[in-house]
């Protein structure tokens, strides 16, 4: 499996640092993964959506520690990437709470 593109949508907010979609085998989109800066460090939230109980259920992930580390690593250096052309005025940095929904349009 090879991830063959990865897209950033950069945020400016406390701990949720952007979205990010990722294509896998140039066939296959995930969208709604969330780039969050923690206590420890930056991770990688999988899609995922509220159950009638209150929790939170991913939509889709990956099933072993080093398949979560590899697209974790990929994902957080194309963010790091779109955060240094965003110093660069080359692509937005967007403010403020907006839904996703509006966010995941531009994918």
């Amino acid at each position: 499996m090879e991830i063959t593109e990865i897209r950033i949508t950069l945020r400016d907010d406390e701990k949720l640092r952007g979205f990010a979609s990722i294509t896998l085998d140039n066939s296959f989109v995930v969208r709604g993964l969330k780039i969050i800066e923690g206590a420890t460090g930056m991770f990688v939230a999988m899609p995922n959506r509220r159950r009638k109980d209150g929790t939170f259920q991913d939509i889709a992930h990956p099933i072993n520690m080093a398949t979560r580390e590899w697209m974790e690593n990929l994902i957080i250096a194309a963010y790091k990437q779109e955060l240094q052309r965003a110093e660069r005025g080359e692509v937005p940095v967007i403010s403020g709470r907006q839904e996703d929904s509006a966010l995941e349009e531009s994918f």
